[in-house]
């Protein structure tokens, strides 16, 4: 599995509906990347100037809402993740 460093956050992006409400199949092109996924491992948090660490507010299992162009996707095992910093994180779904 992958281990982000700091304060990053692995997340395993949710799949969009193949079709629109109208029953129209959509191109990949056409479609819209997702914001919402799974956090599936943090980092250990961000470190200041001054050397505290600043602990990291998502955990595991969190559902989570992100900036539209955050983070670096990267695959893994055949599964495709996101990698992004917690402050492109704009909130948790509860």
């Amino acid at each position: 599995m992958l281990k982000p460093l700091g304060n990053r956050v692995i997340v395993e992006v949710a799949k969009e509906e193949e079709k629109s409400v109208g029953g129209i199949v959509l191109a990949s092109s056409a479609k819209e990347k997702s914001q919402t996924g799974v956090v599936v491992a943090v980092g250990a948090g961000r470190v200041t100037d001054n050397g505290t660490k600043i602990e990291m507010t998502v955990k595991i299992g969190d559902t989570v809402l992100f900036e539209k162009y955050a983070g670096t996707e990267v695959k893994h095992d055949g599964k495709e993740y996101l990698v992004i910093k917690e402050s492109e994180i704009v909130a948790i779904i509860d």
